[in-house]
């Protein structure tokens, strides 16, 4: 006798925000940043592979340069979008806005030297952010449905192993930014 079991696969399609305006070597995780002219053909593609793999939501960091393509996405189609604070970038403090050739060596190598315990002065450190996108994923999967996930290249790089069955590593190569990429994850 045969004992078949059902495997289900749950479509989760991750993204990476268009490039942004004036961006060019400057720490802004947190801050709000405008998207470059003629982001939209990017979203148009993404909504077309959302449909084809049939996402039931958008879940978006409300951060605008997100939130702006996830709106975009509703206004052409009847997915619902949810803004979730679990998505926003990492948390830089003071370093936010400043050129990353302006922030300390040595801060910088004491990051690089320990990305889950070290913080920047007044931001978050590697280990919150885990935990944090891990909440998120644990709920993503335990609600089901086929989702496209708008965010960041720090969020994004964690969701990325989380979605491959991997421990996620805070140093991996991050998506190019309007880039995006599909997973069958098991559920």
């Amino acid at each position: 006798m045969f004992l078949h079991m059902k495997i289900s696969t749950l479509p989760v399609l991750l993204s990476r925000h268009p490039q942004v305006e004036s961006a060019e070597g400057v720490c802004y995780g947190r801050q709000d940043m405008t998207l470059k002219a003629g982001w939209e053909p990017i979203a148009s593609g993404l909504l077309t592979l959302a449909k084809g793999v049939g996402c039931s939501i958008v879940y978006t960091s409300p951060s605008m340069r997100c939130l702006t393509v996830a709106r975009k996405l509703a206004e052409h189609s009847s997915l619902p979008v949810s803004q979730d604070k679990r998505l926003q970038e990492l948390n830089f403090g003071q370093w936010e806005g400043m050129t990353w050739a302006n922030v300390p060596r040595e801060a910088l190598d004491s990051w690089a030297a320990d990305p889950e315990g070290f913080f920047p002065p007044g931001g978050e450190s590697g280990t919150n952010l885990r935990e944090r996108v891990q909440s998120f994923w644990e709920d993503l999967i335990r609600a089901a449905r086929p989702a496209l996930v708008i965010s960041h290249g720090g969020p994004l790089r964690l969701l990325d192993g989380l979605a491959r069955g991997i421990r996620p590593d805070l140093l991996a190569p991050s998506m190019p930014q309007g880039s995006s990429r599909l997973y069958y994850v098991s559920v």
